[in-house]
């Protein structure tokens, strides 16, 4: 039988993993493929943002009821699941922001969190790796850190020099950082929803928009995968985090046919790859089923 192909994405909290190319990773598990979800934080510092679930015994037990909600999510995507085991650092606020909570995440001296992946790298064996750019996607300290420890457990799982204590050395094939939030998308929905006359909630988002100071990630994507028929898929896993989604929110502003018609993949950018691949692609494990098969 074929070695199956493996998809590891690499992600700061639970919710993170629905919210950014999640109906890619169903489309990958239906297909036979194996994927696994590393979260680096449990998710301790978020927010009750939905307000059917701020209720008595949330919030008091946030690390506990986002594990649970962890679980749901991945059980929903089909994907396995690996926790880091680190704390969520927070979002700090104010000018200027608070220093970062002692032990957190994003304080952890980097070869700590790089040696916990490392460890899961070389169990799990991935070929592809998938994480965020080096903004994190947005500038949250643990998405940055998730960058950068995704970054060098790339390059160290396969040196058998690096963390030797941490399993015999697995070197992924191609690394890819997720674009989910573009300009471009988000003004193509924007229009198709006014074009419906339906209400869009993009248009104060997309005037603030300074493309001199933020320029559109859609101007770095490689490859877009179609993953359309996972959609609800999609949607059904972020709604298992229901302390941090709500189902009355943007997330779920664009009807699924119009999702389908205007902007039917995920993006990607490939930033490594030791196989041959031509660009633009369509799937991230171009080049590497004929590597693996060969």
């Amino acid at each position: 039988m074929a070695e199956k192909l493996r998809l590891m994405t690499v992600h700061a909290h639970p919710d993170d993993e629905s919210s950014k190319g999640a109906a890619s990773t169903a489309r990958y598990v239906a297909e036979g493929n194996d994927v696994m979800v590393v979260t680096c934080t449990g998710g301790e510092a978020g927010s009750i943002l939905n307000p059917a679930m701020d209720r008595p015994g949330v919030s008091e037990n946030m690390p506990e009821v986002r594990r649970e909600e962890m679980a749901r999510a991945a059980e929903i995507l089909g994907v396995r699941h690996r926790w880091l085991g680190f704390v969520d650092s927070g979002l700090p606020e104010g000018d200027p922001p608070p220093p970062l909570p002692e032990g957190c995440f994003a304080r952890q001296p980097i070869e700590v969190p790089t040696a916990e992946l490392v460890r899961v790298m070389r169990e799990f064996r991935p070929h592809v790796v998938v994480t965020y750019d080096e903004n994190g996607g947005y500038p949250h300290p643990d998405h940055v850190r998730c960058h950068e420890i995704s970054m060098a457990a790339f390059d160290a799982s396969g040196d058998p020099d690096r963390f030797p204590e941490q399993g015999q050395p697995w070197q992924p094939l191609k690394l890819y950082y997720c674009h989910g939030f573009s300009r471009k998308r988000m003004q193509l929905f924007h229009d198709a929803l006014l074009e419906r006359g339906l209400e869009s909630p993009y248009g104060e988002w997309l005037r603030k928009w300074d493309e001199s100071q933020r320029p559109d990630p859609y101007e770095r994507v490689t490859t877009q995968v179609e993953c359309a028929d996972y959609f609800e898929v999609r949607d059904e896993a972020l709604r298992a985090h229901a302390t941090q989604i709500d189902p009355n929110s943007r997330w779920f502003a664009v009807p699924l046919d119009i999702q389908r018609a205007v902007w039917p993949t995920e993006d990607y950018e490939l930033v490594r790859s030791l196989v041959d691949t031509t660009l633009p692609e369509d799937d991230l494990f171009s080049g590497v089923q004929e590597r693996v098969h060969a």
